[in-house]
């Protein structure tokens, strides 16, 4: 299948229990599970599903929690560039945030504005960017520093190049009382006096032009505020947000401004998945940046305001029976970034009742499971999984079957099944 083929308009809406589950399978596990099941049992394993109707509902959900805010869409969190450009053939949609300069430059053979949401030191891309008319014109860099420009200078000077589109990030971080920083650590960036006096530099600077500012705030797009099992994490959560996010708003307004007074914006960038809502009701943000609500990894069942659908998943074969108790499946170690904890080991969803093993988990080429009917599952029966995170899952596969009406009707290349490994 051809970025061009896939097409995720169709009959979506957002989740609303008074509906019959018909129109969303995967609201009924056996159904779901047994027809994907069905549907790939002439794949071998490793299987990589991507449901289509699952793929639209969350596509059109985003859309209505955005609340009429263009979604960018985050490439780190999908890698399969056919779901990239369908999605920005769909109203809503405009626009790629990618994460590496050379993912930018080949993207840019289709679409024609890039942000690239973190700084870039390829050396060779900037001087590939930096001699290229269209990609200069197609393509912006993100930056926090002085230094950064110094690098693309010193890689090619002004007047031996084009004109850099770059974007200044602004720390979106919450500096909490007593609990410290709350957040990731990306910008040095956190005032409205330093995002306009950076602005100002690099308006002054030759070679360069300050096109847009980007702020995401992890501590509220990215960290789950009703984990499941977990009711006082939850709480915590939930109250850290409702305290960060007024603080960022009145911040990042200000910062705006600031950095308005000296270029000419064409667009601010804020959010993610997780806080569309909140994001899209600041006045001074353009756009929201998400994507891992378009495949739904399993990070994301742990919020209060929404709940994607399972539209990515992967299975794998019962190779052995070590004992009466136990069968296990050839791989299954697909562990996401971040915090080790057993959050980012994939969730074993079908068969239900099935947990790892504690000494072993997910396992590099084998991963033990037991529990509840373990003794009905035969070599070569299907163990289906969801990863963690979204976009990860595809740098351990090729190709995803894309399924509908319980049947592969294509299958879809990554970006590894397109020979493309960015980081």
């Amino acid at each position: 299948m051809t970025a061009r083929d896939l097409d995720l308009v169709g009959p979506a809406t957002a989740v609303d229990a008074s509906r019959d589950a018909s129109a969303m399978p995967w609201l009924d596990p056996a159904r779901y599970w047994g027809g994907l099941t069905d549907a790939t049992a002439h794949l071998d394993a490793p299987v990589g599903a991507l449901h289509l109707g699952a793929l639209r509902h969350n596509a059109a959900d985003l859309v209505r929690r955005a609340g009429g805010t263009p979604i960018r869409v985050a490439s780190k969190s999908i890698r399969v560039r056919g779901v990239i450009e369908a999605l920005l053939r769909l109203p809503g949609y405009h626009g790629v945030l990618a994460y590496t300069l050379a993912e930018a430059i080949w993207l840019a053979e289709n679409v024609d504005d890039i942000v690239i949401g973190y700084p870039t030191a390829e050396r060779a891309g900037i001087r590939r960017l930096a001699t290229d008319p269209r990609l200069a014109s197609r393509i912006t860099l993100m930056v926090d520093s002085p230094e950064q420009l110094d690098l693309v200078d010193a890689v090619l000077p002004p007047g031996e190049r084009e004109e850099i589109r770059v974007c200044l990030e602004l720390d979106a971080s919450w500096k909490a009382p007593v609990l410290g920083h709350l957040g990731v650590r990306r910008s040095p960036v956190h005032s409205p006096e330093q995002a306009g006096a950076l602005a100002a530099y690099i308006a002054a600077r030759p070679g360069f032009r300050l096109v847009g500012m980007m702020s995401y705030e992890a501590q509220i797009a990215g960290v789950t505020n009703r984990p499941p099992g977990k009711p006082v994490a939850g709480a915590v959560n939930r109250w850290m947000q409702g305290q960060s996010m007024p603080e960022l708003l009145d911040r990042r307004a200000r910062a705006v401004a600031a950095v308005r007074r000296v270029a000419d914006l064409e667009f601010v960038n804020g959010g993610g998945t997780g806080s569309l809502e909140a994001t899209g009701a600041d006045a001074s943000v353009t756009e929201i940046g998400a994507g891992s609500g378009v495949f739904g990894g399993h990070l994301f069942d742990g919020y209060a305001h929404f709940t994607p659908a399972p539209a990515a998943s992967f299975a794998m074969d019962v190779v052995r029976a070590p004992s009466a108790e136990h069968r296990t499946v050839l791989g299954g170690g697909w562990v996401a970034s971040g915090p080790p904890a057993p959050d980012r080991l994939p969730k074993i969803v079908w068969p239900e009742g099935l947990h790892y093993q504690p000494r072993e988990a997910a396992g590099e080429v084998q991963t033990p499971l037991s529990g509840a009917g373990i003794s009905r599952l035969r070599p070569g029966d299907r163990v289906w999984f969801r990863h963690t995170k979204s976009g990860e899952l595809a740098e351990h596969l090729t190709t995803f079957a894309l399924v509908d009406d319980d049947r592969v009707i294509d299958e879809i290349p990554t970006y590894r099944g397109e020979g493309k490994a960015f980081l």
